[in-house]
């Protein structure tokens, strides 16, 4: 085969460092932006982009030409500093270390589509760990360690 082809949907989730609510909701539209232009800079466009307070979901597509790990830790890395930049209460802005990310059916995209638009909702009623938990779960990862997720 002489072309190489992929469409690998991921949903990546990560948060702020120690879980503080940095990401306040005047902040929020233009931090999501950002991240969008992040991602097409690496040729993953963003599907869609929301969370709460103190942590992100993320839908994209992965380019075939970048690894997951070094696109999250390039995206994570100018992220932090671009929001440190933009505004004066953002000084202290920081990302976890660790992230989640879970390939997506393409039968499943709409699903979670609405379950990223749903944050705020969503968060009314779980915290971020159980929401996260769960999907450690769902998708049977086992070698999933607190402390070291957590930071």
């Amino acid at each position: 085969m002489g072309q190489s082809l992929s469409k690998i949907y991921v949903h990546l989730i990560f948060g702020t460092k120690n879980h503080l609510p940095l990401i306040k909701e005047d902040f929020e539209k233009r931090l999501w932006s950002y991240l969008a232009g992040a991602f097409k800079k690496y040729d993953s466009p963003a599907i869609i982009i929301n969370g709460v307070s103190n942590h992100v979901h993320i839908l994209f597509v992965l380019s075939k030409n970048i690894a997951l790990a070094k696109l999250i830790e390039e995206v994570k890395k100018q992220s932090s500093k671009w929001a440190k930049e933009a505004g004066e209460n953002n000084k202290k802005f920081t990302w976890q270390i660790g992230y989640a990310a879970f390939s997506i059916s393409s039968s499943k995209v709409d699903v979670v589509k609405e379950y990223i638009e749903k944050q705020k909702e969503h968060h009314k009623k779980k915290t971020f760990k159980e929401e996260v938990e769960e999907f450690f779960e769902q998708y049977d990862v086992i070698a999933y360690k607190e402390k070291y997720f957590w930071t």
